[in-house]
This record gives structure tokens, sequence and C-alpha cells, in this order.
């Protein structure tokens, strides 16, 4: 009986110090933040939405698991709320990119369980409409699978778009963008537009140790606060947890408070490494942490260095040097 109980406190000492490991000490390879996936784990065009992890993704039976793997056929401009013209296929369902895939030239990251969670539109059968200047191409995936491109970007359905119009993938880690009828990224973003287009397939998915992902501005009200690689202010939502891990901001919160893309540790500049890792959301998706705290940034913030989202329903916070949520000014 000693033995057994002796067993099951070991058992559940191994788990909580691989549970820690995995938010504190695990790095924050931007390899594993939706890149190439390891060799086996590829999904096929046509394949995993509707089944598996991607349930989660809204999936309800097989005939919405065909329209998000069919062909794009006619593709159109809509005009999104809030983001401008988009590119839509045949169906009205929006089209994106990633800003971890190249353009030139053409080549996909989202592999695995990336691909379950933004399925990649197949090549052929597909043409433009009027008032779409981006080029019409294709690219082969790593499973042989031909999947479609415009202005040589692989092109993507997001499962979580149910309805003809939805844009619900606009911004999902700070990586995912709407099509903009030039084959640029929809409302207006450039961010990885210069970097993809001239880095090759291996090195698409690699930061640029020139522009660090994350670093610390100095705020003349909070203080020292961590910032993304736009200077933008990240923040933590008090109704998350980081232990035991818990998303509190999802669904429509989501529209205002955007999950920070995760970062490579090179390219940190002024937080302690330690601090930063890359979580997993319930949808699939990875989001940077600090201090094991999911952290975002906020749409109200129009410029570099704004806090307009600071004490926001006494929920929400910046995050200083040290990985603490900011609820004063400095003293002194």
């Amino acid at each position: 009986m000693n033995k057994l109980r002796h067993a099951s406190l070991a058992g559940a000492a191994i788990t909580v110090m691989a549970l820690t490991a995995a938010c504190g000490g695990g790095g924050s390879s931007a390899k594993d933040d939706y890149g190439k996936a390891p060799a086996g784990s590829s999904s096929k065009i046509g394949e995993g939405y509707g089944s598996g992890s991607a349930g989660s993704y809204g999936s309800g039976g097989s005939s919405q698991t065909q329209a998000k793997n069919a062909p794009a056929k006619e593709m159109t401009v809509r005009e999104a709320p809030g983001i401008g013209s988009v590119v839509a296929d045949s169906t009205g369902m929006t089209l994106y990119r990633f800003d971890k895939d190249t353009a030139k030239p053409p080549a996909s990251m989202c592999d695995g369980d990336c691909a379950k969670a933004w399925p990649p539109v197949p090549a052929g059968d597909a043409t433009a409409a009027s008032g779409i200047g981006a080029a019409v191409g294709e690219v082969e995936r790593s499973d042989g699978t031909k999947q479609l491109t415009l202005a040589g970007w692989p092109v993507y359905r997001y499962a979580k778009d149910t309805a003809p119009g939805d844009t619900k993938g606009q911004g999902v880690g700070g990586t995912w963008s709407a099509f903009a009828p030039d084959g640029k990224k929809a409302g207006g973003g450039k961010q990885g537009e210069a970097q993809g287009e001239k880095q090759g397939g291996a090195q698409g998915d690699k930061p640029n140790a020139q522009a660090p992902g994350v670093s610390v501005a100095d705020n003349p009200a909070l203080g020292k606060i961590v910032v993304d690689g736009q200077g933008r202010t990240l923040y933590r939502f008090n109704k998350d947890s980081a232990w035991p891990m818990k998303f509190a901001c999802t669904g429509t919160c989501l529209d205002t408070w955007k999950p920070a893309e995760p970062v490579d540790k090179s390219a940190v500049r002024g937080v302690p490494d330690k601090l930063i890792s890359t979580v997993t959301r319930p949808d699939g998706t990875k989001q940077l942490a600090v201090d094991c705290w999911p952290v975002y940034w906020f749409t109200g913030d129009k410029k570099p260095g704004d806090t307009a989202g600071q004490g926001k329903q006494g929920l929400w916070f910046a995050v200083n040097d040290q990985g603490k949520k900011v609820t004063s000014a400095p003293q002194g």
C-alpha cells in the first residue's frame, strides 16, 4: 500500500515538474509557432478539419469539412467592417495569409495542427474576379499536394469562420491576415511583408534579430513596460491564470485584445529569458507569455507608446521588465 502511495506521489511530482518546465523553463522557438511540423506530421489538403482536435474549431459535419477544403473557384473582393477590402472565395469565405510563410519563393510553414486550424486552399479551379490584382499561382506543400497562392503567398481559410463574410482570423497570433486585393495584408498591415518576400522557405520562420520581438520601453506614467516588436504595449488579463493555465479572453474579447505573437528568445531585449515562453490557447494557436501569463496588445492603442488599455475594467494591466503587472505609477 505504501509503495503504491509513494509511486502515485512520485508520478504527481513528475507531472508538476513537466508542466512547470513547459511554461517557465521551456524555450520559445519560433519554429514551434505554427512553423514547419516535424516529419510525418504533415496534414494533407482535404484532411484534418472536422476530426481530432479540429472539432474545437466549429466543424459541424462532412459538408462543412468539404467546404473548408474546397477549391476557391472565382475569388471576389468584399468589404469587411474595420478591415477594408478583403479577398473571399466563391462562397464568400475570407481567405488568409500567414506571416511565417514566404512569397519569393512561395513556401508554406503551416502543417500539422496549424493546417487543421487554417485549412490550406487547394490549387486548381481558381480564378480572380475584377478588382483582384494579385497573381494567382500554386505551391507544392511538404506532403506533395498543391496549394493556391496569391502574389506568391499560400492561401488559407480559418476554421472558426463559419459564415460568409466572417473575418475571425484577422490578426490571430499577430501573424494571420486576410488578403487584400493586391495580395498584401488587409487592414494596412506591413509587418513581415518585406521579410517574407526576401527570405527563403527554410528561413522564413526565423525572427529578424535587428527588430526585437519583445523589448522594454520607458513610459513616463508607468515606468519600464514590455512592448512588442511594433512598440505596442503588452497587457495581461486578471481573469487569465498562469497556474493552472487558464485563458479567459476568448470569443468577442479577442476582437479588442489580440494575443501577442510568440517570439524566439534571441529576439528579446531587456526582459530575462526565463520569463519568456510560448503557451497554447484552447483553439490551438500559440501566444507569447511573460512570467507564464498570456499577454495581449490592445486595439485601442493607436501608436507605439500608447497605454489606453491600462486599468481597463480594472482587469487589464501593462507588464514591467520583471514580468509583474503594473498597477501604479513609478515612485520618485
